[in-house]
């Protein structure tokens, strides 16, 4: 039995999304102390409960599912499991022996041999578009040298560590978007000889960190990836596409649940400006888009052609046009940002 799917009920949000991104599966088995079942918790039911404001130190208790589906060693079949599993749309199901102890945990996976996200690989692309024509001015004066894809980390460029991410996830279709030193950056890849398929988009201009999709526009006609060109992304990205897909999302949008810790006893006024009181060290929970993306591609059309045009400003025209969008909390973890000196040093130390 795989340990690693076992959770405590006393276990904290933070602990259970980290956990969930360690064992690749989407749903843990909620164990007392005598591994007795009491329950199940998926990926969703930390998602929402992130989203709906819980902190990363408020436990799972209230939030996973205590009426799990389950079997009892002694008479169940494969065929009741696969059932099971097809019927009611479950990611596991707890093998039970004596007093609800639990001894084995079949998986989706395992049962069928595939991911459950296989089911739905026709309805998005396992494309993604790399968006690397900026200037990088934060990473100056390396940058004045080299385009920041090729900023070197361990003696290998950031947009191989992030191409290298996304091969895992079998991902191997790439569109690099290009202005700033372009001429670098094919030279590199033509010279390197990738195995998987690249192509790239010459901006006319530099057109922002969204303005470039609008010339792939006949070449995108299924929801597909689109991540910056300085963070590093270590999720599972089948898990990702599938969440857009099945709750009919125009847009999701990746963050990660950050916590941050004012090093300060800050003063809480009353109406009058008078102290009411000294909170010491207070934790704020904040969640931070990380430059990941999923379109779908029909909005690509509301891209203004040659105009400078940032994400943001796409998300604020879907919104505009209400379209749905989603937004997919990952752990703090796994992702690293490159784009600035103070983040550069750290994902040296992170990759080594």
């Amino acid at each position: 039995m795989n340990k690693n799917l076992l959770i405590k009920p006393n276990a904290n949000i933070k602990s259970a999304l980290k956990q969930l991104s360690k064992t690749g599966h989407k749903c843990l088995v909620v164990v007392d102390k005598k591994n007795r079942l009491l329950g199940t918790l998926s990926d969703g039911d930390v998602r929402k409960a992130l989203l709906k404001g819980r902190f990363h130190k408020d436990s799972i208790n209230e939030f996973y599912q205590k009426k799990p589906k389950f079997l009892r060693r002694k008479n169940y079949t494969l065929r009741q499991a696969k059932d099971i599993f097809i019927k009611k749309r479950i990611e596991v199901i707890p093998i039970l022996g004596r007093s609800r102890k639990v001894l084995e945990i079949l998986t989706f996976d395992n049962i069928f041999k595939k991911g459950k996200n296989d089911q739905n690989i026709k309805t998005y692309s396992k494309t993604v578009v790399i968006m690397a024509g900026g200037k990088g001015t934060r990473l100056e004066p390396f940058t004045n040298v080299l385009p920041k894809p090729l900023i070197p980390i361990n003696e290998k460029p950031v947009i191989e560590h992030i191409i290298e991410r996304f091969i895992k996830n079998k991902v191997y279709n790439f569109f690099i978007t290009l202005n700033y030193k372009s001429k670098i950056l094919r030279a590199y890849f033509q010279e390197m000889k990738p195995k998987y398929k690249l192509s790239f988009s010459e901006e006319p201009k530099p057109l922002g960190t969204a303005g470039g999709l609008r010339l792939l526009e006949k070449k995108l006609k299924k929801p597909f990836l689109v991540t910056s060109c300085d963070t590093i992304i270590n999720i599972n990205f089948d898990n990702l596409m599938s969440f857009h897909v099945s709750n009919k999302n125009d847009l999701t949008l990746v963050a990660s649940s950050k916590e941050y810790i004012i090093p300060y006893g800050t003063c809480k006024l009353n109406n009058k400006g008078h102290l009411q009181n000294i909170i010491e060290k207070p934790k704020l929970d904040f969640f931070v888009n990380i430059g990941l993306y999923v379109l779908n591609p029909t909005l690509i059309k509301l891209i203004p052609k040659n105009k400078l045009f940032d994400m943001p400003d796409l998300i604020k025209l879907v919104k505009k046009k209400n379209k749905q969008i989603g937004v997919y909390p990952v752990e703090d973890e796994s992702w690293i940002d490159v784009g600035q000196w103070s983040e550069y040093h750290k994902a040296i130390e992170k990759l080594i």
